[in-house]
C-alpha cells in the first residue's frame, strides 16, 4: 500500500510526552488541526511559531492548572507534519494529567502509542526506517547502538536503500528497452552492460546487509546462555564478565536453581549474559525445575558458553549437553579454572578454535573470552558505517538478495529476468515504506511510547 492511500481526515491527538512520574518539567504535545482552537482554550491565545511563550494554563472551566512555556509550530514545519503545540509545565503527576484533560476537554482525544511519529511517517517527514530509528534511539541500550539509531534517523541507512533501488530502477527500464526492441542487434551488448550492472547492485546490497546485521546486533543484543554441570565455575564466570557479585557462589553443587540475567557491554554491543541451573541428574523437584528451565534457555540462544572444568577436561556429561543442544547453535566452550593447570598446559581434549581457557578466580583469559563471544555471535569491529536495523529489514534484504541471484542465473531469459529485478525492487520499496501495508504500520507504531 502506497503511503498516500494511508491518509486521510485525522482527529486532533493530546499525550504527555515526558516519561511519567515527578520531573522538573513535564510536556504535553498536542498534534492536529484543532491545535487552534485547544491553544486558545487552554492558554488564551494562539502563539507566535517557534516563539518560547510564557503563560498560564487552564483547563474547561477558566481555573489555573499551572504556568510555564507553550511553543507553537505551524504546520508542515513540525515534527508531525502538522500544527503541534507543546505545553511545557512543572512535572508533577497530577499537574500532567489535569493539563493532559484540558487538551481533551478542548477538542483533543488521547493518542495511541506512537501515533506521533506515525503521523510524521504519513505526512512525509520521515520515512519508515527513520521512523522506526526513533524508538531505536530512544530504548538504546549502548553509546554504539544509540550512535547508529542516529545515523538510521538521519537517514543514511535509507539513502543506501534508495541508491539500491535507483540502480535497479536503471538496470529495469534498460531491460524493458530491450524487450521493446527485439529486432535490434543488441542483446550481446546488452548482457554484458547488464551483468555488469547487475554485479555492481549486487556488491552494493551485500555491503547493506552487511551493516546491517551488525546494527542487529547492536539493537537486540547477544543472548549468551552460560550452561554446564554443578560447580564448575558458571556463576562465577558471570560475575567476572559482569565485573561485580551478581550471582551467589558456594562450594555446593545445585546453588543456582533460576536462570540469572545481567547485561554487559563488551565493545559497546550489548550482551545479555544468562547464569543457568547446574545440568545433572536430580531428585531434587526445585533443582529439576531448575535444569528444565536451562534447556529451554538454551534452545533461544544466540551463543552457547559451555563451561567445564579445565583439570578434568571434556566429561561424558559434557557431550551430552552438547549433542541436546540446537544443531544451528554457536558453542564457545570456556575451560575455567586454567589457574590449576601447570604452566603452558592445555585442558585435556581443548581441541576447538573455539576453546578458551579462562580462570574465573584471577580473570585471566576473560577478556579473551569476551571478544570470542563478539566473534562467534558475527560481530565485526571494523569502525565502518553501522546501520540499526531489525529483523523485517534483514529479511527484505536477504529476500532481495536472492531475487537479484536468480535474476542472475536468467541473463538470456529477459522476460524472466526483468521479473526478477522487480521483485527484488519491491522488497526493497518495503524498507523505507513505498509499499506497506497498513497492518504492519500498526504493529510498529504500536510498539512505541505514548506521546512519540
Amino acid at each position: 500500500m502506497r503511503r498516500e492511500q494511508l491518509t486521510g481526515e485525522r482527529d486532533t491527538i493530546a499525550a504527555l510526552a515526558t516519561p511519567p512520574g515527578r520531573g522538573g518539567i513535564g510536556v504535553v504535545r498536542v498534534s492536529g488541526p484543532r491545535v487552534e482552537r485547544i491553544a486558545r482554550s487552554v492558554i488564551g491565545r494562539l502563539p507566535a511559531p517557534r516563539v518560547a511563550t510564557y503563560c498560564e494554563f487552564h483547563d474547561a472551566r477558566g481555573e489555573a492548572i499551572d504556568e510555564g512555556i507553550a511553543l507553537y509550530f505551524d504546520a508542515p514545519n513540525s515534527y508531525t507534519g502538522e500544527a503541534v503545540l507543546e505545553l511545557q509545565g512543572h512535572g508533577g503527576p497530577v499537574v500532567m494529567q489535569t493539563l493532559v484533560g484540558a487538551c481533551l476537554d478542548a477538542g483533543a482525544r488521547l493518542a495511541e502509542p506512537g501515533e506521533f511519529t506515525r503521523r510524521a511517517f504519513l505526512e512525509g517527514r520521515l520515512d519508515l526506517t527513520q521512523a522506526e530509528a526513533v524508538a531505536d534511539l530512544i530504548d538504546a541500550s549502548s553509546r554504539e547502538a544509540a550512535r547508529s539509531a542516529l545515523r538510521s534517523l538521519r537517514g543514511e541507512f535509507s539513502a543506501a536503500v534508495d541508491r539500491l533501488v535507483e540502480r535497479l530502477t536503471e538496470l529495469r527500464a534498460l531491460t524493458e528497452a530491450m524487450l521493446d526492441f527485439p529486432e535490434e542487434d543488441i542483446e550481446s551488448f546488452y548482457r554484458e552492460d547488464a551483468l555488469r550492472r547487475l554485479t555492481d547492485v549486487r556488491a552494493q546490497l551485500e555491503a547493506t546487509l552487511a551493516s546491517s546485521q551488525q546494527g542487529s546486533i547492536l539493537r537486540a543484543g547477544i543472548h549468551v546462555v552460560i550452561a554446564g554441570q554443578p560447580n564448575v565455575g558458571k556463576s562465577s564466570l558471570l560475575n567476572r564478565l559482569a565485573g561485580e557479585d551478581r550471582a551467589i557462589v558456594t562450594p555446593i553443587p545445585g546453588t543456582t536453581r533460576d536462570a540469572l540475567r545481567e547485561l554487559v557491554h563488551i565493545e559497546g554491543v550489548p550482551v545479555n549474559l544468562v547464569d543457568t541451573a547446574g545440568v545433572r541428574e536430580t531428585k531434587d523437584e526445585v533443582e529439576q525445575l531448575g535444569v528444565e528451565r536451562t534447556w529451554r534457555e538454551l534452545s533461544r540462544a544466540d551463543v552457547v558458553l559451555l563451561v567445564v572444568d579445565a583439570t578434568a577436561g571434556v566429561s561424558r556429561e559434557d557431550e551430552e549437553i552438547v549433542a541436546r543442544l540446537p544443531r544451528d547453535g554457536t558453542l564457545i566452550r570456556a575451560f575455567n579454572k586454567a589457574d590449576l593447570l601447570p604452566p603452558g598446559a592445555r585442558a585435556p581434549r581443548a581441541d576447538s578454535s573455539r576453546d578458551v581457557h579462562v580462570s574465573a578466580l584471577t580473570g585471566a583469559g576473560v577478556s579473551t573470552l569476551a571478544k570470542e563471544i563478539l566473534r562467534a555471535a558475527g560481530w565485526a569491529s571494523s569502525g565502518e558505517t553501522v546501520f540499526i536495523a531489525r529483523e523485517r529489514h534483514l529479511r527484505a534484504l536477504k529476500a532481495a538478495r536472492a531475487h537479484l541471484e536468480d535474476a542472475a542465473a536468467r541473463l538470456s531469459e529477459w522476460e524472466l529476468f526483468a521479473e526478477e529485478l522487480r521483485q527484488a525492487q519491491g522488497f526493497l520499496s518495503e524498507i523505507t515504506g513505498e509499499y506497506t501495508a497498513d497492518e504492519l504500520l500498526g504493529e510498529i507504531f504500536g510498539r512505541f511510547c505514548i506521546g512519540k
